[in-house]
């Protein structure tokens, strides 16, 4: 061979080889929902690819983000799960409990990062949250005690209900068991009486909030429940029908036209969520990253809601709000 062909022959494979060497670097990200598609939905999203794209992640070039949304249906959630470990990513990032639960299920080995994740020592998925232990770690969502504070703050607004009903459904979360065993143990945690309430359907939701309300002083808890937030504007519209006040995790329902929502700040948390898969895709073992809780709360009142309602909000209430909606 020519000494020239030869050495085109080199600068050739030289070429090449940047070349494929930035191929076998693109990762694989899975992101799944337990709720459907959303307008919270979008900006928990927008959140973490631009949390990722500032730690020098881009979809499309170094990594490949695959979405998927179970729109609050425990058969689609677990098909989605089986999908996205066929599709063998280097990280989950597991969003609800019903999902982290669905992946735990299926893998040890993938590393999982969850995004709003409830009581997971108590339900089996980490061993501590200051040590994991297994392939999932990440950022929870509530506690009991945050129950304790909607009933306050419903007491405060609404001082004449005495009773509130939590909106819940057990197949998709089973840590409201865990959550109202301490509460019934604690009741002097909570400002008034509350009734667990069980949903499952459309029609759960019309029948058994129209019979809450038969009894004056009732009010609505809306924690996280992908099945209720999926059908929030049918639950405020109940709501409103049935003079009922209400509070809720998601900021949608007071946006919507209920009364109040308090809870954390979920695009940051998928922010946050974004920095651990970048430190997992740098090596680190999730195992060592410990389970980290919320520290960003919203606290949103809907005014015209109150006037609905015929409430006069007192100014202590209004003093700590974040979000005043006309």
């Amino acid at each position: 061979m020519r000494r020239r062909e030869f050495v085109g022959l080199v600068g050739s494979a030289a070429l090449l080889a940047p070349l494929k060497s930035r191929a076998q670097t693109v990762r694989k990200l899975g992101v799944l929902i337990t709720a459907g598609q959303s307008d919270l939905g979008r900006q928990e999203l927008a959140a973490l690819t631009q949390a990722l794209g500032e730690l020098g992640w881009k979809d499309g070039q170094n990594i490949r983000i695959e979405y998927r949304w179970g729109a609050g249906r425990a058969g689609l959630i677990d098909q989605n799960a089986q999908e996205m470990i066929a599709l063998g990513p280097d990280v989950i990032i597991a969003n609800g409990t019903p999902v982290v639960a669905a992946l735990k299920a299926l893998t040890r080995t993938i590393p999982i990062v969850c995004a709003l994740v409830i009581d997971p020592v108590g339900l089996g998925l980490v061993e501590s949250l200051s040590r994991p232990g297994g392939n999932i770690t990440g950022f929870t969502f509530i506690n009991p005690e945050l129950i304790g504070k909607w009933t306050t703050l419903l007491k405060d607004a609404a001082p004449n209900v005495n009773r509130a009903a939590l909106l819940y459904n057990p197949k998709l979360n089973p840590w409201y068991a865990n959550f109202l065993r301490e509460l019934a143990a604690a009741p002097q945690s909570l400002a008034m009486e509350l009734i667990p309430t069980i949903i499952e359907t459309v029609d759960d939701l019309q029948t058994k909030i129209a019979s809450l309300a038969a009894r004056p002083g009732t009010g609505l808890i809306i924690g996280p429940e992908a099945f209720v937030f999926d059908h929030m504007r049918e639950v405020v519209a109940l709501a409103v029908a049935n003079r009922m006040p209400g509070i809720s995790v998601y900021r949608q329902f007071a946006v919507d036209g209920g009364l109040m929502s308090y809870g954390p700040d979920a695009p940051d948390i998928f922010r946050r969520a974004a920095a651990y898969v970048d430190r997992i895709l740098k090596g680190a073992n999730p195992a060592e990253l410990p389970v980290q809780q919320p520290t960003k709360f919203e606290f949103a009142v809907n005014q015209k809601a109150a006037t609905v309602l015929g409430l006069a909000l007192p100014p202590t209430l209004l003093a700590g709000v974040d979000d005043l909606l006309e």
